[in-house]
């Protein structure tokens, strides 16, 4: 856990491939803790191509199904077949905008929210932006995209700067 937040959660990036694998992670993590997620990282990326959202967005039912029996990941039936579906309209919003980097950025204009948290519980679950940008994702064809989901993906890519005051990590 302290290796990610150190090199990873709040680090701004523009690659999408990256960032689908923030959000499929994110969706993965529903109802669970973070560190079980974590934990199964390497089997997501085995099971899910290497987050390559052309190469998901491809699978076919049987693939699917597969999954299911793969104890190294969540083998949640609604949550699996949810990441071809999120890869389908992740690729769609690609097509449309040139990359999934640029539809996020643009909810911020390019530039990143830098909060500043004076302890962990001055943290939101849920911002104005998480919920216009979760209906947006919603009718979009996204599936496990409600507003704490769409915030923490937010935090993980760095649009969202919540490290809290003094930590070393914070990116000003």
């Amino acid at each position: 856990m302290r290796d990610y937040h150190d090199r990873e959660w709040g680090v701004p990036t523009h690659d999408d491939r990256r960032i689908f694998e923030m959000l499929v992670l994110e969706g993965a993590q529903a109802g669970l803790s973070w560190a079980t997620i974590l934990n199964r990282r390497d089997g997501y990326r085995r099971a899910f191509a290497n987050f390559d959202p052309a190469r998901v967005a491809a699978f076919d039912d049987r693939r699917l199904e597969r999954l299911r029996e793969d104890p190294s990941i969540i083998r949640n039936r609604l949550k699996i077949y949810g990441t071809r579906t999120n890869a389908q309209a992740f690729r769609r919003v690609q097509s449309e905008l040139g990359s999934f980097a640029a539809y996020l950025w643009k909810w911020v204009d390019g530039n990143r929210i830098v909060n500043h948290p004076r302890t962990l519980s001055d943290l939101p679950a849920t911002t104005a932006l998480s919920d216009r940008m979760s209906k947006d994702m919603k009718r979009r064809g996204f599936t496990f995209v409600g507003s704490t989901i769409v915030y923490s993906l937010l935090q993980s890519v760095g649009v969202v700067d919540d490290h809290v005051t003094g930590c070393p990590f914070k990116r000003e």
